[in-house]
């Protein structure tokens, strides 16, 4: 068999330049102001989009890519290298419908194509995919078969983390990813919960802190909890401001053993449920 080819979606947020760089094919979602529909990640920036949402008097709504938009990357790809397998990755199946789109986009492709397709669920959001996709990209490009990337795939879902902070629950009740009742409160107390994922990638409040600093200093010791004294790459990821994020940063490398710290932004899928003011951190064993 050929090379391996990586795919996958705009919630990764990967930016244009690393996905160049490592030949990964986006698909992108899409994202609905009203009348307006523009493609995540293609021609709506994260910096314009968090623009647009704070203007808005209401919440936008997203959508996945359809089954032939992922169809048509697929043929295109192994049409230009017959000998080319594809390794597709995607944000978790039960955040989006996007993992299912690529699953039935599969089923389109002749038999033999067919084959050369493994879908991954990502189990994931925003850079806990990406970090995946970039685990991916790089095994391929090193050579490695399709059989060795998935293993190191399953092994990285296995040995990470991610905890995010959000300036206001208001999104996540809004779009539907938590309930109407805590919402309330935790506007009513000040209190700022600490979101993570459940292993199937589902959003659940893992603890609790009043107040943003509190909640940050929480992580930390969630984080030091988890991995001890484990080598880790950490990947903090925020929306408008990168201030809470070098925040963050700075509370968290004295404390763990850290080999590399990267920053990305938050993208417009993701970000339409978060709000504006959300701080990610992803960490992972080296």
């Amino acid at each position: 068999m050929g090379k391996v080819k990586i795919v996958t979606d705009s919630t990764a947020d990967i930016v244009v330049d690393v996905r160049e760089k490592y030949g990964i094919k986006m698909v992108p979602l899409k994202i609905l102001f009203r009348d307006e529909t523009y493609l995540d990640a293609i021609d709506l920036t994260s910096d314009n989009f968090y623009d647009k949402l704070k203007a808005s008097d209401v919440l936008p709504t997203t959508s996945q890519p359809s089954p032939a938009e992922f169809s048509e990357v697929y043929e295109q790809l192994l049409n230009e290298d017959p000998d080319c397998q594809i390794i597709s990755i995607h944000i978790s199946s039960v955040l989006s419908g996007t993992y299912q789109s690529a699953i039935i986009a599969k089923s389109m492709l002749d038999e033999e194509k067919e084959q050369r397709v493994f879908v991954v669920d990502g189990k994931s959001a925003s850079f806990g995919t990406g970090n995946q996709v970039l685990l991916a990209a790089e095994l391929a490009n090193q050579g490695a078969s399709v059989e060795e990337i998935l293993e190191a795939i399953e092994q990285r879902q296995d040995n990470y983390a991610v905890y995010f902070l959000v300036d206001t629950l208001e999104y996540l009740q809004k779009g539907g990813r938590i309930g109407k009742a805590a919402s309330l409160v935790g506007s009513l107390l000040s209190i700022k919960p600490i979101l993570s994922l459940e292993p199937d990638g589902r959003v659940y409040s893992l603890d609790k802190a009043r107040g943003a600093k509190k909640a940050m200093a929480r992580v930390v010791e969630l984080a030091k909890e988890r991995f001890g004294d484990s080598q880790v790459n950490v990947i903090i990821a925020y929306g408008d401001d990168k201030t809470p994020a070098l925040e963050l940063e700075a509370k968290l490398v004295p404390e763990l053993n850290v080999h590399e710290v990267q920053y990305t932004t938050v993208g417009a899928v993701i970000g339409t449920y978060t709000g504006p003011g959300v701080c990610a951190v992803f960490i992972y064993k080296v």
